[in-house]
């Protein structure tokens, strides 16, 4: 059996997740294709996700894909989670999604106490309103008269992809979205062009060839498929997997065959540095973590639910948090779990200035934090915010 160290596996993942200087390009496309989608359960993240992996890359670049050129889109995904994905990712996550989430919508409605009747009628109403032009939930509110829950009707819709997640009403930051019906942004997408078998085939080795090397339960936790459900597929993709070890961890691991090649072409290049978002793919995409957290860090890194925070990464693996503080005065603040020298503190602080400055318009000052509090310490929400005082 292939056995690689935990420096080689980052490298890897770090290379298809394109967070090496030398696997950045310019096509945003292809990176939601090989990240399996953008994580977009906040508004901000897609594009700082984006960031820093795109040579050149403006806010206004992931707009153009959504709203204008309309090549992506943002639809409940794995783990009934927010993604921004492909046409392509949408028409093999979407029999998986709507299996997933069926009886959520239902038992949804239900708490709501809208009737499949008056959401029938309800979803109607709004989707001839928004043939017109798209609308925020305000001004549904204003023009569809009820006093049924909107918002629960418009979010069922959009699970039901009756409707789409537009443009914010104002800024990049804004959580508030424009609606519109989802066959407007997408007329020809055969979303039955897949049965759930073929989808959960595809998307499983997509997984395996963006996130590996993976553990079973890195792939359960990630698709959010039961184990009976995924042995099936292993066995149908048993010709094009490889099992690994990893130096120093007790799991046995897949990779693609074709991983072997990346592997040989792997550079030792120099120290590689990144600053990563809340839930960045490359955090959330697995269930085993020791191979890019130390255990003893992992309070500070994810919460009590599973969520990660703004890490820093060196050739992979966490060694610190960042944050951007907005108020009373805006600042950028970095904390390590050890002491580092002091060329790995520069290179993290000049990301962290280029960082900053594209989420808040403006050069901040670098504050480095000596202590930090846990986030399973922390209230709900802290991990958004993990370096302000509590």
């Amino acid at each position: 059996m292939l056995e690689l160290d935990k420096l080689a596996t980052n490298k890897l993942i770090l290379t298809k997740h394109h967070l090496t200087y030398a696997s950045k390009i310019d096509d945003i496309l292809e990176i939601t294709e090989d990240l399996c989608g953008l994580h977009a359960t906040r508004t901000i993240e897609p594009y700082i996700q984006l960031f820093v992996r795109v040579k050149n890359y403006e806010k206004e670049d992931l707009d153009a894909e959504l709203y204008t050129k309309k090549t992506l889109g943002k639809i409940r995904g794995m783990r009934k989670t927010l993604f921004i994905f492909t046409k392509y990712l949408m028409q093999i996550v979407y029999p998986i999604a709507k299996n997933l989430t069926e009886d959520r919508e239902l038992k949804y409605l239900k708490y709501r106490n809208i009737s499949l009747e008056e959401y029938s009628e309800l979803s109607k109403q709004i989707l001839n309103l928004l043939q017109k032009e798209e609308l925020s939930t305000s001004q549904i509110k204003q023009r569809v008269k009820t006093k049924k829950d909107l918002v629960a009707v418009i979010s069922v819709m959009c699970d039901q992809l009756f409707l789409i997640r537009g443009k914010p009403v104002s800024s990049w930051r804004d959580r508030r979205l424009l609606y519109a019906p989802f066959k407007t942004y997408f007329p020809n997408l055969n979303l039955s062009k897949y049965t759930e078998t073929e989808s959960l085939t595809l998307l499983i080795d997509k997984y395996i060839m963006s996130y590996g090397p993976v553990t079973i339960n890195d792939i359960i936790w990630w698709s959010g498929l039961t184990k009976t459900k995924l042995n099936p597929i292993l066995t149908h993709l048993e010709a094009e997997l490889v099992n690994i070890h990893i130096s120093s961890l007790d799991y046995e691991y897949y990779i693609v065959s074709s991983d072997i090649n990346i592997l040989e072409k792997l550079h030792s290049e120099q120290t590689t540095i990144n600053l990563l978002p809340l839930l960045d793919p490359y955090m959330m995409g697995y269930k085993d973590r020791e191979r890019y957290v130390d255990m003893n860090n992992y309070k500070y890194i994810f919460d009590r639910s599973g969520n990660a925070t703004q890490v820093i990464l060196q050739d992979g693996f966490v060694i610190g948090i960042w944050d951007v503080i907005q108020k009373p005065k805006p600042i950028c603040k970095l904390y390590f779990f050890e002491d580092v020298n002091d060329n790995i503190v520069n290179m993290v602080t000049s990301k962290a200035k280029k960082l900053a400055t594209f989420i808040t318009g403006k050069e901040l000052d670098i504050h480095i934090c000596k202590s930090m509090l846990p986030l399973t310490e922390r209230t709900m929400g802290g991990f958004m915010s993990p370096l302000k005082p509590s």
